[in-house]
């Protein structure tokens, strides 16, 4: 074996699904919370390109989901609306408390999103 930074999930049938990185992993107030599932829900909202979760540091929880949003070009969606539609789908703990907008999100030459850069640009962004 070898370590390769990615958490996984055994379902059960026995199935390995990979539910993320170890390094974007959110631990908020104590609770882990895996960004790719509310990317998934935050991509799914209409006038949504694509969308990249991140933790914030936050002085009272550790960590603070924040939300960033590549809408469709010539699409308006609304921050508020998009939080309100996914609310039914994720804990409490789990809900961004603030969404971005951005025009693209940081990859790198393989086209990854560089989480990173988005960690360094809004690490004051709770406080």
């Amino acid at each position: 074996f070898f370590i390769t930074g990615d958490l996984g999930r055994i379902d059960d049938d026995g199935y390995v699904s990979i539910v993320g990185r170890d390094k974007d992993m959110i631990i908020s107030g104590g609770y882990n919370i895996y960004p790719k599932e509310i990317e998934l829900l935050i991509d799914d909202q209409p006038g949504v390109l694509e969308s990249a979760v991140i933790g914030v540091p936050h002085p009272d929880f550790g960590e603070a989901v924040l939300g960033i949003v590549v809408a469709k070009p010539s699409a308006n969606p609304e921050p508020d609306q998009i939080l309100r539609n996914i609310s039914t789908s994720l804990a409490r703990f789990k809900q961004p408390r603030a969404l971005i907008f951005v025009r693209e999100l940081p990859r790198n030459t393989m086209g990854k999103v560089q989480k990173n850069l988005l960690r360094k640009e809004y690490e004051n962004y709770a406080q």
